[in-house]
């Protein structure tokens, strides 16, 4: 391997290969915003379908995506659950209080990790109360959940949060931006990871390699609302089909993300090795304890090892552009530090 930096930073950072490329020059196109992009609508069936959900809508981002799903459900003042550190209030710089006009409520992870109980569901939703008291409408899940370390939720785990949520009276977003990361380590379809929720956000540009996109999901109604939704917000596209197409062949990859799982679980492993503080990881993310942060992130760039801080630890994500052989040479390059 080159001296080039290993990029471990994120699964965002990989590039489209020759035969995303090659997909994306031969897509067939349309103006979207008029008459449906015809790739871009291919996109949306198939990802609807693997989903076990009506209909999808393309956006140019998982932020966006997320945003489009609180704004259709809930009104000004509403209250919103979430796993502390979910990315929907820690990484979205408060869109879902500012734009979507949502009150967020972090429950606690009770059960380990980015995940929460029923118990802590039901606890923070409450009662209904006078007309003047705050009103809890919507549980919003990650799966996986990032910050804590890509985390996974279980199916039984899944069930038992939407059915709690539907006991309190609670409509239910499911951040599934790392579903497919999810899915994978438990070897189930996505739909079993989606069942019962009223919408989902999936993101197809970490770890399945696009160069951009996301999809909001949920009913057909929903879709018609969010399209317009997503026009307000500016996120309509012209011959979205170019980057549809990348889309479609991004989804196909799915199970190739086991890759990037075993090659996280090769990190932790040789980090331990080297005496580092590292959580096991379920799925493409290492999360490190370090007595200096900035400074020891200082010094893996200095080595050229790329990462980032992420709840005071060291994070370092595995992609399909630095696999097994990155983390060889990661290795050997963060050993280094110890000489």
């Amino acid at each position: 391997m080159s001296d080039q930096p290993i990029d471990l930073r994120s699964d965002t950072v990989t590039r489209p290969d020759a035969a995303m490329r090659t997909a994306m020059a031969q897509a067939e196109v349309g103006d979207d915003v008029l008459d449906r992009d015809p790739t871009m609508q291919a996109l949306e069936v198939e990802v609807a379908g693997v989903l076990g959900v009506e209909a999808a809508l393309w956006v140019p981002s998982g932020c966006m995506g997320n945003l489009i799903a609180l704004t259709a459900q809930l009104r000004r003042g509403d209250v919103f659950l979430a796993p502390a550190g979910a990315h929907v209030l820690i990484a979205e710089l408060g869109t879902p209080a500012w734009l979507a006009g949502g009150m967020p409520v972090a429950l606690p992870h009770d059960l380990g990790p980015g995940r929460v109980s029923p118990a802590a569901v039901l606890a923070a939703a409450g009662a209904p109360g006078p007309y003047y008291t705050l009103r809890s409408a919507l549980l919003c899940l990650e799966n996986t959940h990032n910050s804590a370390g890509g985390t996974v939720t279980s199916v039984a785990d899944h069930a038992a949060l939407v059915a709690v949520a539907r006991q309190a009276r609670l409509r239910v977003h499911l951040d599934g931006a790392r579903i497919w990361n999810a899915a994978v380590a438990l070897g189930v379809p996505p739909a079993s990871l989606t069942a019962g929720v009223d919408t989902v956000q999936v993101c197809l540009s970490k770890g399945l390699g696009a160069p951009v996109g996301s999809l909001v999901a949920g009913t057909a109604g929903f879709v018609e609302e969010a399209r317009r939704l997503r026009k307000m917000l500016g996120g309509g596209v012209r011959q979205g089909g170019v980057l549809a197409a990348a889309g479609l062949v991004a989804l196909a990859r799915r199970d190739e993300l086991a890759e990037d799982h075993a090659a996280a679980s090769a990190l932790a492993s040789g980090l331990r090795e080297l005496g580092w503080e590292v959580t096991a990881p379920e799925t493409n993310i290492v999360l490190a304890t370090v007595a200096d942060l900035p400074g020891t992130l200082q010094r893996l760039a200095e080595v050229g090892v790329l990462a980032v801080p992420m709840s005071g630890r060291v994070r370092f994500i595995t992609h399909r552009d630095a696999g097994a052989d990155a983390v060889e040479e990661a290795l050997r390059r963060i050993a280094k530090l110890g000489q």
